[in-house]
């Protein structure tokens, strides 16, 4: 029998699908990626096709495993993370979608939130740690049960289950295996508590679903929703069903580790202290503290999440600062302006002025997350002249995302009352030079670059290579971690909070801005 030495992690991201496989020394032997189609029917609303995921998902299962020549004997385990709120509902009798995946970005339900900000914050906060917004999955499925004919009535028979994107791939990839955890779902019906923690129906204090919410939150049927499990599960959520296990030559493999891509990213970067700090560079930017075994409770409108869990019945926390627009501002710079031909001409571009003359860009195309929490605040460029040039605008773009940034963590300093060491990032943008000069300048903290950028695939594999031993314990992990850059703040006090000052007042002039016209937003009800 061939020794097991490798995981293999699929991350499935908004814009695209990832499978990577990981050695044992944390390497990425290679990886595989394909983007899908993003779906836009109305203003504020944004879907994908499940169906187009899952097939994306299979394409780059198998072409990793041809450019790697990985034998699927060797792999140990695979991990899942994904787009964490996107919402689907299928029939597990024979894998249909009912609907479009609604996404994470999506804001159509917008005023079913603002009924339960007015009727049931507090209950929601308490419980669940989030901040109540279009953004998590319980008001899509609401949306869904109420819009999509005779849905409700399918649900309440249990003819239909909800997943977010984790659930649906890991089902998919299970399907037709018996020895999965829900048989009786045709498939392991499964999500972490990570990635429940993110559909604002999960007791973060209780690790299970939470009736109350249920009811308040439309009704929503408790047996439609997966069973919640730790993000490294030695029970093994299911292994991969006869669809699956015939693109890895027959072998069926154990699928058993789990997490929403935020704390994935931060589980790969070793952050297992309290009070280590990661900053992903996406499609948004999204910022994770270890808070340890015990939730707290933000005053400033910060996150509190399920971080990742090892044994069932507990789980260690983070608060989170989400940052929706960052990395998609450069793309709408790219497609939507044209201003350039590729995402990698920004930074030359930004770097030929010295400043950006004035011009601050908010990127709230879809409202602003944490710490504003303002669904109704849209993008705008402010302080144009006659003098202003793309290249101001291209700095102005990437300055906002350090600027973000620092919002989320001024907040998460004054929350858990420590001072942030370092900021230790991920993602794409990360390679960046001029963008991590500038975000560690305008925060005063060291930017932490680490040799794998991947971290998010990497933490998914890491999850499912302790729960099969291939890692014995965080330990094995904590030694994998490797330094490639330290950024060290240049940028002088009295220059840094001048600049600082300019954005938080172009950030008021967006909030709120959906509600001033909100015909052209989809919004007229209101």
């Amino acid at each position: 029998m061939s020794e097991k030495r490798y995981v293999l992690s699929i991350d499935q991201g908004t814009t695209g699908t990832r499978a990577a496989i990981f050695d044992q020394s944390g390497t990425m032997v290679g990886y595989a990626y394909h983007e899908h189609t993003q779906i836009y029917p109305k203003p504020g609303w944004v879907e994908h096709n499940p169906i187009e995921i899952w097939e994306k998902t299979k394409l780059v299962i198998k072409e990793v495993l041809e450019f790697t020549k990985v034998n699927p004997k060797e792999i140990a385990a695979i991990g899942v993370t994904n787009q964490r709120e996107t919402t689907v509902i299928w029939d597990p009798r024979n894998g249909t979608p009912v609907y479009n995946a609604i996404v994470w970005q999506d804001r159509r339900t917008s005023p079913m939130v603002d009924y339960l900000k007015q009727h049931y914050l507090s209950t929601i906060q308490e419980k669940t740690g989030l901040v109540p917004d279009a953004y998590f999955s319980a008001t899509k499925i609401w949306w869904l049960l109420d819009n999509v004919p005779g849905l409700r009535d399918k649900a309440k028979k249990g003819e239909v289950i909800f997943g977010t994107i984790d659930t649906w791939i890991i089902w998919n990839l299970t399907r037709g295996n018996k020895d999965v955890l829900t048989p009786e779902k045709f498939g392991a019906h499964i999500t972490d508590y990570s990635n429940a923690s993110r559909t604002m129906l999960f007791n973060i204090h209780k690790l299970d679903w939470d009736d109350e919410l249920l009811e308040i939150e439309g009704k929503i049927p408790r047996d439609i929703l997966p069973l919640p499990r730790p993000s490294s599960d030695k029970k093994i959520y299911g292994y991969t069903g006869p669809e699956v296990s015939q693109l890895l030559n027959g072998v069926s493999i154990p699928v058993c580790g789990d997490a929403g891509d935020q704390q994935a990213a931060l589980f790969g970067q070793a952050g297992f202290d309290i009070g280590e700090v990661k900053s992903t560079y996406g499609t948004g930017n999204f910022i994770l503290m270890n808070i340890g075994d015990k939730p707290i409770k933000s005053k400033t409108n910060l996150l509190t999440t399920v971080y990742y869990s090892t044994e069932e019945g507990r789980a260690v926390y983070a608060l989170e600062g989400s940052i929706f627009i960052t990395g998609a501002a450069v793309q709408w710079f790219r497609d939507g302006l044209k201003a350039i031909e590729i995402s990698d001409e920004i930074e030359p571009l930004a770097q030929s002025t010295n400043d950006t003359g004035g011009v601050y860009f908010v990127p709230a195309f879809v409202g602003l997350g944490a710490p504003y929490w303002d669904q109704y605040a849209r993008g705008l460029i402010i302080g144009i002249t006659r003098g202003t040039q793309r290249r101001h605008i291209a700095r102005a773009i990437l300055e906002s995302i350090a600027y973000l940034t620092r919002d989320v963590l001024e907040a998460m300093m004054q929350d858990a009352g420590m001072k942030i060491p370092r900021i230790k990032v991920d993602g794409g943008a990360t390679k960046n030079n001029f963008l991590m000069q500038f975000q560690a300048d305008i925060t005063g903290i060291e930017v932490w670059r680490p040799v794998v950028l991947e971290t998010t695939a990497l933490g998914a594999g890491y999850l499912a290579g302790l729960a099969v031993g291939l890692w014995r314990d965080l330990n094995d992990v904590r030694r994998n971690w490797k330094l490639e850059r330290v950024f060290t703040p240049k940028m002088d006090e009295k220059t840094r909070e001048r600049l600082y000052s300019g954005w938080k007042a172009a950030v008021k002039r967006a909030l709120g801005w959906a509600k001033e016209v909100p015909w052209a937003y989809g919004l007229e009800e209101q």
